[in-house]
């Protein structure tokens, strides 16, 4: 099997490199991929970006890969797995309609009410007007989300009033621009990637992220700052609970509505006294989560990712794990989340430990004229650190982070920290 990877973040990295450690795939090419990725996969560039669909099924014609997986949402809003389907090559990636619950959070509330599935109170509005109501019916904290695709940084959580109304007004702003007020659920998160085909749905381990650029949860929200996985302070039966009541109605009323959904079903909850609630959908493997659920998944990617493609999850026998805990920590540039500092050299990379125990994954790096690796963006690098307790995870993790030069870097010290003390619990 030859396979196309979209994309050219450290999810993509992760990904890739799942795909080279299965027997069964036999080239991985990567659009536009970077300067890690290029080390596992044939680098193709895409000059009109990662949504041009025209340019995905050409690359995905020239080199007769046998599926296409598509990493970023805004290339699956765009409708690339629909030109890619159409041009008769398997795709893991949702269709444009089937991405409305990435692209349209008010979509997704909709769907969930048809589909009976447990998730906050929500206000969509379209003028301030409605937004001071909805702020004053669901109280403080203030949940402000905008409608559309935001690269995870469109929520604003606070007790001020006011910046919650700033928020949405930058939001309204725009065309078209709508936001969603939410009720705050309390609780710890969680997310859970599904693989669905359509019909069935298959899902990976249990993952927490870190949004906030700070320790301690401070600061405004990024992309992701880091994640660990297992959760070992979960309940059991959690990710049966949240398929049976959450991705597989989900998937039935796709289906039902004539736009089944083929790919990855992120499902962010925050577990409540009342048991778990969807905070959001995503359309798309994660990003910190994929770089520590994919380290430790045993079944071979490739022939995963090509059931889910084509129809043949139901088929696919109990996925294997490793008994390891896994932590990754984002090496950011410097003035993240706000204007990132591009440019700056990156070194130590070479002076890392290196697989299996701890490893680095590529996200906004490039290389200059002369060669040289330098940042590209606001997230640099993934560091993942493999242990057998998730405190051994950690320091190996933090150990190739102090490896790596990035002048003007930062990354949060507590990634992990309080599930590896034991003060992570869910509300009774």
């Amino acid at each position: 099997m030859q396979v196309l990877v979209i994309g050219s973040g450290a999810r993509e990295h992760a990904v890739v490199r799942s795909l080279s450690l299965d027997p069964a795939v036999d080239a991985v090419i990567a659009a536009p991929g970077n300067p890690g990725i290029a080390q596992a996969a044939l680098c193709e560039p895409l000059p009109g970006g990662v949504a041009d669909a025209d340019a995905v099924v050409a690359l995905a014609r020239r080199h007769a890969v046998d599926l296409v997986v598509v990493g970023p949402e805004a290339p699956l809003v765009a409708g690339v797995a629909d030109a890619v389907r159409a041009a008769g090559i398997p795709c893991f990636g949702p269709s444009a309609a089937a991405a409305r619950l990435e692209g349209s959070k008010a979509f997704a509330k909709e769907v969930m009410s048809v589909a009976s599935v447990p998730t906050g109170m929500a206000h969509v509005c379209t003028d301030e007007d409605e937004v001071a109501a909805a702020l004053d019916a669901l109280g403080a904290p203030h949940v402000v989300k905008d409608d559309g695709l935001a690269a995870g940084k469109g929520v604003v959580v606070t007790d001020d009033r006011e910046a919650a109304v700033e928020h949405a007004r930058t939001c309204l702003a725009k065309p078209d621009g709508r936001v969603v007020v939410e009720e705050y659920l309390d609780g710890p998160e969680a997310s859970l990637f599904c693989l669905c085909d359509g019909e069935a749905v298959v899902p990976l381990a249990l993952a927490q992220d870190f949004k906030r650029v700070g320790d301690g949860d401070s600061g405004p929200n990024t992309g992701g700052m880091g994640a660990y996985s297992p959760l070992d302070w979960a309940e059991d039966g959690l990710v049966d609970d949240v398929v049976a009541r959450i991705a597989q109605p989900v998937v039935d009323e796709m289906r039902h509505r004539g736009t089944p959904f083929v790919g990855v079903l992120y499902v962010g909850l925050a577990l409540t006294a009342r048991g778990p609630r969807v905070i959001e959908f995503n359309v798309r493997f994660g990003d910190p989560e994929t770089q520590v659920v994919l380290a430790r998944l045993r079944t071979p990617l490739g022939g995963l990712l090509h059931a889910a493609a084509t129809g043949g999850l139901a088929g696919v026998p109990p996925l294997r794990w490793a008994d390891e805990h896994a932590v990754t920590v984002v090496v950011a540039a410097e003035g993240y989340p706000a204007t990132p500092r591009t440019g700056g050299m990156v070194e130590g990379l070479d002076e890392v430990p290196g697989a299996p125990d701890a490893y680095v994954l590529h996200a906004g790096t490039a290389r200059a004229d002369d060669g040289v690796l330098v940042a590209s963006g606001g997230r640099v690098l993934s560091v993942v650190g493999l242990g057998t307790t998730l405190a051994q995870a950690r320091s190996r993790a933090y150990a190739v982070v102090d490896a790596v030069r990035l002048a003007g870097s930062h990354h949060r010290s507590d990634i992990a920290l309080a599930a590896e003390r034991g003060e992570v619990s869910v509300p009774g």
